[in-house]
């Protein structure tokens, strides 16, 4: 499957805009589009899987490693890839867009705000493209994008101004139809403000889809692939929180998981209690957006008691604020939640981490042995509180996890995180091995 990147010269610039705009301007044109996001984010490619209606792959050095990433891009599907950016193009010291691009040796366009600029908008582009031979970076910046850009004059000046080969793909126009609400942690989620379909046509009509088409190339192998099998129906049971409050999933942990386990959704706020199962995974989300229907869900209640039985439970970032005694909102709206994990957590109006982050194992864990390292990343407005007789599981090699040390809060067989793990970490094979056998008893 052949890929192109679109690349932003900064956070900002529309790059979320432009690639949902270039997606549907490559499916008018008859091709079938895979979409993909260049680090961690869960959000973006919400947006991605809306409109291309198939998920959208995660492609990040740091928690995948190279092969790991190339794996990830193969096991997407179509004729062409189209892979989003983060941040600007050079930004990032653990996986940026450039080493996303080096990685999977794809060629890079660049989406540039093109609102008050003309021939700058070419200089600029110059400018990145050169900073990649000066930096020693092997980057191919083939074209641009213009973001916020008019037709007439305005497009004909920035394509005119462009230096010999670099291409014009096209331009976004300015409408507030491509405008997406954001709020705390980033956009809405791709389900709750979908761009208008017609203002989405519109500017898909402004995109030269088959010149993107024509350009993109077939990246490298990533080594030997995990055998993994198809979904299963016996086996250990998984079950998997699926809702507006538990919605950050790697699609590349849910198909792990579906390889390995019988895998079962149930949603707690809208009233679902716990299925039967052996094993319980609660993804991120915005558990904070649904304190009152958390704390009126059976699901909860049922997972308290059955986690202090023994059933595994691993909970990431919201599902690790879930798992807590209690949840209180920035406005100080105060929950109870399923009270496994001995912390009480508050939500803040300014972010508390953001960073790629790496993890020490320091006993056996259900998502790791001793002495194991994790790679993830942590992105979260709460605090937790914890209570004196906590324990954690991992030691922070990198970042900031739940007390600035550690992270990994542990209880029975329950474990929290702050930290965000990918399916290439071996976390989720772990999660599922110890539901097979006696390999962890907390």
């Amino acid at each position: 499957m052949n890929g192109v990147v679109l690349a932003g010269t900064k956070s900002g610039v529309g790059k979320t805009v432009a690639t949902l705009a270039t997606i549907r301007a490559l499916q008018d044109a008859g091709h079938e589009v895979q979409p993909a996001k260049a680090g961690p984010d869960f959000i973006d490619p919400s947006h991605h899987a809306v409109v291309a209606d198939r998920p959208s792959r995660t492609l990040d050095c740091w928690l995948e490693g190279t092969d790991g990433l190339r794996r990830n891009y193969h096991r997407g599907s179509g004729d062409v890839c189209l892979v989003e950016g983060v941040m600007g193009l050079y930004d990032g010291d653990c996986s940026s867009t450039a080493m996303v691009a080096d990685a999977l040796e794809l060629p890079v366009v660049l989406v540039v705000d093109a609102k008050a600029g003309m021939e700058s908008v070419a200089a600029t582009a110059l400018g990145f493209r050169e900073y990649a031979t000066t930096a020693g970076r092997d980057i191919d910046v083939v074209g641009v994008l213009a973001q916020r850009a008019h037709g007439g004059r305005h497009a004909e000046g920035i394509r005119d101004a462009l230096p010999d080969g670099m291409a014009y793909f096209g331009r976004i126009p300015p409408t507030p139809d491509l405008d997406i609400p954001d709020r705390h942690l980033g956009l809405h989620m791709g389900t709750e403000a979908p761009l208008s379909e017609d203002g989405l046509s519109a500017a898909a009509e402004h995109v030269d889809a088959e010149g993107l088409a024509a350009l993109a190339r077939e990246p490298p192998t990533g080594g030997d692939p995990r055998t993994e099998r198809g979904e299963h129906d016996h086996g250990p049971r998984v079950a998997v929180a699926e809702d507006a409050a538990f919605c950050f999933r790697y699609p590349a942990t849910m198909e792990r998981l579906r390889s390995r386990a019988d895998v079962v959704t149930f949603a707690p706020t809208a009233g679902d209690d716990l299925p039967d199962c052996d094993g319980v995974y609660l993804p991120g989300g915005y558990p904070e957006l649904h304190v009152e229907a958390l704390a009126g869900s059976p699901a909860l209640d049922t997972l308290g008691t059955r986690a202090s039985e023994g059933l595994p439970v691993l909970g990431e970032c919201g599902g690790l604020m879930a798992l807590a005694e209690s949840l209180t909102t920035a406005d100080g709206e105060t929950g109870a939640m399923a009270g496994v994990l001995p912390a009480e957590v508050r939500m803040h109006d300014r972010y508390q981490a953001l960073d790629h982050v790496e993890l020490r194992a320091t006993s056996d864990t259900l998502t790791a042995t001793a002495g194991d390292t994790q790679r993830g990343h942590e992105f979260h407005y709460s605090s937790a509180d914890i209570g004196r007789d906590a324990r954690f599981a991992f030691e922070m090699e990198r970042g900031d996890g739940i007390d600035g040390d550690h992270d990994g809060l542990t209880e029975y067989r329950t474990l929290g995180t702050y930290a965000h793990v990918h399916a290439e970490s071996g976390a989720f094979d772990r999660f599922v091995d110890a539901l097979d056998g006696d390999e962890y008893s907390g």
